[in-house]
């Protein structure tokens, strides 16, 4: 099984996994009938602080990627919960990080699921 990340916003072609919302804030426009989530976990994503101060500009990307990793590493829901949640659930299905960024190469998903690969010893398949 596998760890993904995929845009919220990407209507699901099938369920194919446990999915997890890693945004602090709800994403416009969807319902939570139309997420078909399994968890949000918005406590993982980047404090307000920081999201406003990133404001997705790619030039930010390498400082926002270090200051998330630094909020991340006192985080206790990303140690308790997503990690656990993800240990648990990919050995039977894919574990399915979800963001609503418009950039697919730069936001807290990719961080997330880089250091899960790195925490947890995963594979990049």
């Amino acid at each position: 099984m596998e760890l993904k990340i995929e845009r919220i916003y990407t209507k699901p072609v099938d369920l194919d996994g446990y999915r997890i919302l890693v945004d602090r804030i709800w994403p416009r426009g969807i319902s939570k009938e139309n997420a078909h989530l399994d968890k949000w976990l918005k406590e993982v994503g980047p404090s307000t602080e920081l999201r406003k101060w990133f404001s997705h500009d790619i030039a930010r990307y390498p400082e926002f990627k270090e200051r998330y990793l630094a909020e991340l590493s006192t985080n206790p829901v990303y140690y308790n919960s997503l990690k656990a949640i993800v240990q648990s659930q990919l050995p039977s299905q894919n574990v399915i990080l979800l963001y609503g960024a418009k950039d697919e190469k730069h936001n807290q998903a990719v961080i997330l699921a880089d250091k899960l690969r790195n925490d947890l010893r995963l594979t990049i398949k």
